[in-house]
């Protein structure tokens, strides 16, 4: 289940990165030949590197920090017309599911919840996942 939750928090940031920079870049940028709002991805990579190695301090901050990724695509998804706003749904969309991964992965690898499961493997004679 932490595996899953890793990869699925680690994939939507992938993909928010990748469509913030397509977005801005060249599909539906604010201004011809691309805008400035092209380094808000920049923002998500502090983010990226703490997630792909699993650090549940990135996965706590970073739940709030996507936050405003959230709250863009749904000004932009409102406000926008065509492309970009369907573009600002798929943002609304990732959003969601990193924070919904992110949010579980978390609570899952608290202190207290892996001792809790290392106790119960070990009483079973397993090793804990």
């Amino acid at each position: 289940m932490i595996k899953g939750l890793r990869l699925g928090a680690s994939i939507s940031l992938i993909a928010l990165i990748l469509l913030c920079l397509a977005w801005e870049g060249w599909l539906a940028p604010l201004r011809p030949g691309g805008s400035m709002l092209i380094w808000k991805a920049a923002f998500l990579l502090p983010a990226l590197f703490g997630v792909l190695r699993g650090k549940r301090y990135t996965y706590q901050w970073a739940c709030m920090f996507i936050l405003f990724y959230f709250t863009e695509g749904c000004v932009r998804a409102w406000a926008d017309q065509g492309l970009s706003a369907r573009l600002a749904l798929l943002e609304v969309a990732l959003t969601l599911v990193f924070f919904t991964c992110a949010i579980f992965y978390a609570r899952l690898t608290r202190p207290s919840q892996m001792a809790t499961a290392a106790n119960k493997a070990s009483a079973q004679g397993q090793t804990p996942s």
